[in-house]
């Protein structure tokens, strides 16, 4: 491992191992590094638990400090991103326990199946203004239908399909059975795909406008081609 003062190399390169050893040794933008590494993780997962963006950012804040504090007792066995996303779980479940009346909390695993996008930080929408409008409605419908998931559900949806974790790794997360991540998922899909039909459904008969302008001009044309433009009939309209 190079010095970090030697040339100034490009800590986002190095491994988080690396940076953890330098963190130890005292070098502070080390630390920046591995914040900028899982910041986006982190505040999905927090968000997750505690749906609200500026819960979310503290939850996130607080769990760093918690972690930068621990860092001397980080063993490495289940790598850093794990260490970190369980700080962060902990941090974010304790929040919500002190919100919510403890029983409500007790029998997540028997909620039943009904519903109950997140926010994506660094998905920017590309190309005209017309289809980054369309991204971020899109986006926000996202965002609102995995918010109404039910809590166990909607955290193994953005550990898994969200934040792409493997079934051993969100079981671990989670301590629950990987046989569980598997039925929980599952149920988040189908809730999903079930909100999200009821929604579009409603927005089908507003699909491919077509009235104003548009309308005047191509009523214009098929009276002119009909030859009925100067006629009795000629007046157009949508």
């Amino acid at each position: 491992m190079q010095s970090v003062r030697a040339g100034r190399p490009d800590l986002s390169e190095y491994p988080d191992e690396d940076l953890v050893a330098l963190v130890r040794r005292g070098e502070g933008e080390a630390f920046r590094v591995l914040m900028q590494r899982y910041n986006r993780r982190l505040y999905r997962v927090a968000r997750g638990v505690v749906r609200d963006d500026g819960e979310a950012e503290d939850v996130v804040q607080e769990a760093y400090v918690r972690a930068y504090a621990a860092l001397g007792d980080f063993r490495g066995e289940a790598g850093l991103a794990t260490w970190l996303t369980r700080i962060v779980l902990n941090e974010a479940l304790g929040r919500l326990r002190r919100l919510r009346p403890t029983d409500e909390l007790d029998v997540l695993d028997t909620l039943p199946h009904e519903a109950r996008v997140v926010m994506f930080p660094g998905v920017t929408a590309m190309g005209d203004p017309e289809t980054a409008a369309a991204r971020a409605e899109v986006r926000r419908l996202l965002e609102r239908a995995v918010d109404e998931l039910p809590d166990p559900f909607r955290l193994v949806f953005i550990l898994r399909d969200i934040e792409e974790m493997s079934i051993e790794e969100t079981a671990a997360q989670l301590a629950i059975r990987p046989e569980t991540v598997k039925t929980r998922l599952h149920r988040a899909r189908k809730l999903l795909r079930e909100h999200l039909d009821a929604k579009l459904a409603s927005a089908l008969k507003d699909t491919f406008p077509f009235e104003g302008a548009r309308c005047r001009r191509i009523t214009d044309a098929i009276m002119a081609w009909l030859g009925l433009a100067d006629g009795a009939g000629a007046e157009s309209s949508g």
